[in-house]
């Protein structure tokens, strides 16, 4: 509704703006607000974990106990939820699991009480439950993306590639390079098979780019498929570019329906300095090469990679090992898939 509808003269010179960051500073108010909550919720829990866990131990109290505190929790709090038997117990093993009030404050009560449930259901101990806690803190994971990670066994295949980028990149650079690659990827969310070519692979990752830039991993920005190179007239084509935020650098993704073979990082290098020569700002750091194939002698790689002095890497993608024959059948073709992205070209 416009000011002459309301009755409303104009607003003042600046009153546009004001209103604007009275607006940020409202919501930014919000958030405060409900994380506070949260963490006082979370402390809550936690305490009360703690207590069950140190009386049961104290006066030899058994299970039962918890299911007659529920019912005088919630007769005392009837407009407050998580007061179940199912909720005390959890509250009991959050506290069990998280012995250290300290770390309690500062990391497991900066997450909702969903995804600390998340944590004790899906991961045995407390290493691992720090490392993807950090994570979900750091990059604001829902419970549904937490969960998916852990499934998807984001620790183990975290800096899992290999790549040369000690010897090629300074410190501490190298190392967040390293941590910004996984080895496997896992690109199931395709719905397509270990027979797929890699022209349909490729197509499909940018149909479902937000699956694909979750799989990479915070920081990665799209920036084009079958990026054209003109060099010296000749014209070559990236098959995917990107830009690392942290990193401060391009990563170009070359995918190879393959094998590993040392002459793949051939290509690959020379994209870098095309790359570096032709789209490279002079305050971003050297471009970074990520090579995807089907599998790879480990060793072979490593040798591969010993005596270049561009940053490369080198990690597996997994698609889906089978599909049953029906569901074959209802997958687009890479015709479809084609089509559908020339449509979506011309949208306005």
């Amino acid at each position: 509704m416009n000011d002459q509808a309301v009755g409303l003269t104009p607003p003042p010179e600046g009153y546009t703006d004001w209103l604007t960051e009275l607006k940020s500073r409202i919501h930014t108010a919000q958030q405060r607000a409900t994380l506070a909550v949260n963490r006082e919720l979370v402390l809550l829990y936690w305490q009360i974990g703690r207590d069950i866990l140190t009386r049961q131990a104290a006066q030899g109290w058994g299970a039962k106990v918890i299911e007659r505190l529920a019912l005088d929790l919630r007769a005392a709090f009837p407009e407050m939820k998580g007061f179940s038997p199912r909720n005390l117990k959890y509250m009991r093993a959050f506290a069990e699991a998280w012995p250290d009030a300290q770390f309690v404050q500062q990391a497991a009560a900066q997450l909702p009480w969903g995804h600390n449930l998340v944590l004790l259901d899906k991961l045995p101990g407390p290493e691992t439950r720090r490392w993807y806690a950090a994570k979900a803190i750091e990059h604001n994971w829902s419970r549904n993306i937490l969960a998916m990670q852990i499934d998807a066994r984001l620790l183990e295949r975290t800096g899992a590639a290999v790549t040369n980028f000690s010897t090629s990149l300074p410190k501490p650079q190298s190392d967040l390079a390293r941590e910004s690659l996984k080895d496997p990827y896992r690109f199931d969310f395709l719905g397509l098979t270990d027979k797929a070519r890699e022209r349909e692979i490729e197509i499909a990752l940018i149909k479902h780019v937000t699956d694909f830039l979750l799989e990479l991993g915070a920081g990665f920005a799209f920036v084009g498929r079958q990026v054209l190179l003109d060099v010296g007239g000749d014209e070559f084509f990236i098959d995917l570019l990107f830009y690392h935020l942290k990193l401060r650098c391009y990563v170009v993704i070359e995918i190879k329906g393959g094998k590993f073979k040392p002459d793949h990082l051939g290509q690959l290098g020379f994209y870098l300095t095309a790359v570096d020569a032709q789209i490279k700002h002079p305050q971003d750091g050297p471009t970074i090469g990520l090579l995807l194939c089907t599998s790879k002698n480990k060793v072979v790689a490593e040798y591969a990679l010993r005596n270049t002095a561009q940053p490369l890497g080198v990690a597996e993608y997994k698609l889906l090992e089978s599909l049953p024959a029906e569901l074959q059948t209802s997958l687009p073709s890479i015709e479809q898939i084609e089509r559908e992205l020339a449509g979506s070209d011309d949208a306005p």
